[in-house]
């Protein structure tokens, strides 16, 4: 039998591959097969998350030459991070089933059928990319396969970009591309500067690096790579566009790949070399601050649907930013509770705004209002986002908060004033955040029904693939919001034995 973590890997690969040499013979079928799959390793991260939450850390060996292996390790903090994506990850497979059919009916009218199921299968053969890479970082256990799964996901991303996206794809995938190149860069540096200090890629013997001469170069190259995939300020400018004009139903996937760089700095930089850290603890918490002003400002002047989800992201990212930069046991703990509950919040919040833009044709909030009357399981799922975004109960994200805030205020209490300016300022600026959500609910589903719309047939609550995929998801942040103890023992697990 193969053995599990592989399959975990392997089986999206494998189905990818599969829908691209038999794409005629599966032509529509293609979206329910990439489901499938995905439920299929879903199954096999309960099997492992079984004996994980046990006290069992699951470890596979696979040498690849002296120097480099490919192990892959699933632990207290690689499970959840793993699971979680893998919910959300098979939800927008199934969400995306009706959604890339309209985008194909939007952009190629003329194509004919054949042509037609070659986009659509071309899709699905791209979107498991995701999945497989996202696993593959979560299971590494080295650097360069860090840097190879994460590098993965620029292929499928500029693609999907360039034949299913909006406005000036080609463009604005294109721009995507030269950023994750610059980051990549970034990063590699440090990893081969790594290298040439401790003769190792090995994640377990980063903490030989402490006390190195060039430990602050190496650090801040990568800080510098993954905080532009994090889009903290000023290294955001990437992401209105991107995250905008991008097809909806992958936006979820978006959210991870930026997020997932959150992981990567705890996994590699916090929890081997934390003691060494404290020269970058202010300056990280003042950027991370500044950024969640300065996102939520910016979404509060958004008035394109898909755009203030957008620029939401770069405000809420920076929340699990401040939690880790702040180095307590509790900060780091509630930054990674927040990073899960984040990437949750973002599905169900940019999918439902792929919803209003898939059933009303229109983008701009204007030209919404009152749809609450047509679409109530969009406005429930809409509200939802709010919540979640928001920080308010019942769901993940206010958990995380409270968490990753009683670490952060434990540190300020100890540390220098501007740590408890700093702390003060982060948890008064979810007031933003409640402002620019709760806004847009109440414009785009309450008051008066746009006359355009009113007499509109076609002005309805979704297809079920695409609605209850994410009520589905919702319920997961429910039940980790109300009971969090599942999610904080497996990550104190690790991060508590060594923080």
């Amino acid at each position: 039998m193969i053995p599990i973590l592989l399959q975990i890997i392997a089986v999206p690969l494998i189905t990818s591959a599969f829908i691209f040499f038999a794409r005629y013979k599966i032509a529509w079928k293609a979206g329910w097969l990439a489901g499938s799959a995905l439920l299929y390793t879903l199954a096999l991260h309960f099997i492992v998350g079984i004996r994980v939450y046990q006290g069992e850390p699951i470890y596979e060996a696979y040498p690849f030459a002296p120097e480099v292996s490919m192990d892959l390790l699933y632990d207290g903090l690689s499970l959840p991070v793993g699971l979680i994506i893998n919910i959300l990850c098979a939800a927008l497979a199934f969400y995306s089933i009706h959604y890339v059919v309209h985008r194909i009916d939007v952009l190629y009218p003329e194509a004919d059928e054949r042509t037609r199921i070659l986009y659509y299968t071309r899709f699905y053969f791209m979107f498991l990319l995701f999945p497989a890479a996202f696993f593959g970082v979560s299971l590494a256990t080295n650097l360069i396969q860090i840097f190879l799964f994460t590098e993965l996901l620029t292929i499928p991303l500029y693609f999907i970009m360039g034949y299913f996206g909006y406005v000036e794809r080609f463009r604005v995938a294109l721009m995507c591309f030269l950023w994750a190149a610059a980051c990549a860069v970034c990063v590699l540096t440090g990893f081969v500067l790594i290298y040439s200090q401790i003769g190792s890629f090995e994640i377990a013997e980063l903490s030989a690096l402490s006390g190195n001469r060039f430990f602050v170069l190496i650090v801040s190259l990568i800080l510098l790579g993954l905080f532009t995939k994090l889009a903290i300020f000023p290294l955001h400018v990437w992401m209105p566009w991107v995250h905008a004009e991008h097809p909806t139903c992958i936006a979820g996937l978006l959210a991870v790949y930026a997020n997932i760089a959150l992981y990567i700095i705890v996994r590699i930089i916090i929890l081997p070399l934390h003691a060494d850290l404290d020269a970058f603890r202010i300056p990280i918490m003042i950027m991370a601050l500044i950024t969640m002003v300065y996102g939520s400002l910016l979404t509060l002047a958004q008035t394109d649907v898909k755009r203030l989800a957008a620029c939401s992201t770069i405000s809420q990212i920076s929340y699990s930013v401040l939690g880790v930069a702040a180095l307590t046991t509790w900060s780091v703990e509630g930054g990674m509770f927040f990073f899960l509950a984040h990437i949750m919040a973002k599905t169900i919040f940019f999918s439902t705004a792929g919803i209003l833009v898939y059933i009303t044709g229109t983008r701009s909030i204007n030209e919404m209002g009152g749809l609450v009357a047509k679409m109530p399981v969009t406005c429930m799922l809409w509200g939802f986002g709010c919540l979640m975004l928001s920080g308010l109960p019942p769901f993940a994200n206010f958990s995380g908060e409270w968490i990753m805030f009683t670490g952060i205020f434990t540190f300020a209490a100890y540390g220098p004033t501007i740590a408890l300016v700093v702390a003060i300022g982060g948890i008064t600026a979810i007031g933003l955040t409640i402002s620019y959500t709760f806004w847009s609910l109440k414009r785009i589903f309450f008051g008066p029904l746009n006359p355009a719309l009113a007499n509109n047939d076609k002005i309805r609550d979704p297809p079920l693939t695409m609605s209850v995929p994410l009520i589905l998801v919702a319920f997961v942040s429910f039940l980790i919001g109300v009971y969090p103890t599942i999610m904080m023992n497996l990550l104190h697990s690790v991060i508590g034995g060594v923080i």
